[in-house]
């Protein structure tokens, strides 16, 4: 942060702030990924989100995909319902908790999460081969050590509050 040239009070130059920086990045990548998902799969962001998490991890309740992927409830519903209605998932009734209904892709969402995979793999490789070897695993790093400390700030404010 620099100062301002009256007194003592920190200046934030929002184009060198790391929030905004970051969410920049998040942001033109998920624009790119949502044109590539919504022309040819006719999902969005979230359900991509959803429906890849399902890909990975069979059988999650809304409550662990809202864990993993860090968007709301509200958001997981929808994309959910959305995923429901197209045939890409299903919900079965949890068998040791009739509360809680488990998410898993259909053939026909499976085939669309393979179809997925390698255009995201792709536009990462795109990305990351602007990168030397030794800057791609410090990137990983750092990353990694900064959403560690974001978890931590986060319980920290939750706990003073």
């Amino acid at each position: 942060m620099s100062r301002t040239g009256t007194g003592h009070d920190p200046a934030l130059r929002l184009e060198a702030f790391l929030p905004y920086r970051l969410s920049v990045l998040t942001n033109r990548l998920s624009r790119t990924l949502s044109r590539l998902y919504a022309d040819r799969f006719d999902l969005s962001i979230p359900q991509w989100r959803v429906l890849s998490v399902l890909g990975e991890s069979p059988g999650l309740c809304a409550d662990e995909i809202c864990r993993i992927t860090e968007m709301d409830k509200v958001t997981v519903s929808r994309s959910v319902h959305s995923l429901l209605k197209q045939k890409r998932v299903e919900r079965q009734r949890d068998v040791r908790d009739g509360r809680r209904a488990r998410i898993r892709l259909t053939r026909k969402g499976n085939g669309v999460y393979r179809k997925l995979v390698p255009i995201a793999l792709s536009l990462e490789q795109g990305l990351l081969n602007g990168l030397n070897t030794s800057e791609k695993r410090q990137l990983d790093r750092l990353l990694s050590k900064l959403i560690d400390l974001a978890g931590q700030l986060e319980r920290e404010e939750a706990t003073a509050q």
